[in-house]
């Protein structure tokens, strides 16, 4: 089962996509508990996220261009606190 997570990193995933992209639509979500026990479980709870970002960022570049803008905003949490990140990039106007 997934859920959105308001926990410490979600939290933190939240403020950097909004500052980096000024989303119009962001959704992150925990899926760390589908992953309990496997590598890259922590234990903290937040290690497995799933983003769904809309932003006029994103017009006019392809799907790599636009998972390293969201890549380079969360740099820092993926080094340190994810370990696996989804990530579904779309400008707005296309379907979600």
């Amino acid at each position: 089962m997934t859920d959105a997570s308001t926990g410490p990193i979600a939290a933190e995933i939240t403020a950097r996509l909004t500052a980096a992209l000024a989303p119009s639509r962001l959704e992150v979500i925990n899926e760390s508990a589908l992953h309990h026990g496997h590598a890259g479980d922590d234990g903290s709870g937040e290690s497995h996220f799933r983003v769904v970002v809309e932003s006029a960022a994103f017009a006019g570049r392809s799907r790599v261009e636009r998972q390293r803008l969201v890549n380079r905003a969360l740099a820092e949490l993926l080094a340190d606190h994810v370990h696996a990140l989804a990530i579904r990039a779309i400008a707005p106007g296309e379907p979600a």
